[in-house]
């Protein structure tokens, strides 16, 4: 197929089931996605056929979008946190980084932060022109993305702020 990024566009629109896509719960998304997009015996390949075909119409968006909060619904019955799958993911990396003392993580880590604040010092200073180059957005907001994750897999999740942000925007 082409390099149309599927599972981004799924990211976007319906990150929890964009999440499970990846894991052993990944079923449960493509059924929910599926369903969504009215496309029987739904797999994968169906699901990114039909994204990729540019059809997605405003009543399947909508639809995916209500699949995302049932599927959020149904982990929640079956007594499945994300998070605290997240987490435990993290603890891993980070046990195995003890154990095997790698040079890996820590040169991604300076190559990846290093590489943003280049980038922003040498747009403060007009050695790069960001607006109007796409090239120059993307890689900063990727750079900006895989920083944020440098920091989580360093210090640790900002999941209990997020979840405080939650509480306060709630509409009870």
């Amino acid at each position: 197929m082409s390099d149309f990024d599927w599972k981004g566009l799924i990211k976007s629109v319906a990150p929890t089931a964009a999440t499970l896509l990846g894991g052993p719960l990944a079923g449960l998304a493509v059924k929910a996605l599926g369903d969504a997009m009215g496309i029987s015996d739904a797999t994968q390949e169906k699901i990114e056929s039909a994204l990729q075909s540019g059809q997605l119409t405003g009543e399947q968006l909508a639809a995916i979008k209500l699949a995302e909060q049932n599927l959020k619904l149904e982990l929640k019955k079956l007594d499945i946190n994300l998070e605290e799958i997240h987490a435990k993911d993290r603890d891993s990396a980070r046990k195995l980084q003890a154990e095997t003392k790698s040079w890996v993580p820590a040169a991604l880590t300076v190559l990846t932060i290093g590489g943003f604040f280049w980038l922003l010092i040498g747009a403060a200073m007009g050695e790069f022109k960001l607006t109007g180059s796409d090239v120059m957005m993307l890689l900063l907001g990727v750079l900006a993305r895989e920083t944020a994750g440098v920091y989580q897999f360093w210090f640790g999740s900002s999941s209990g702020s997020q979840r405080k942000t939650d509480m306060l925007t709630r509409k009870d």
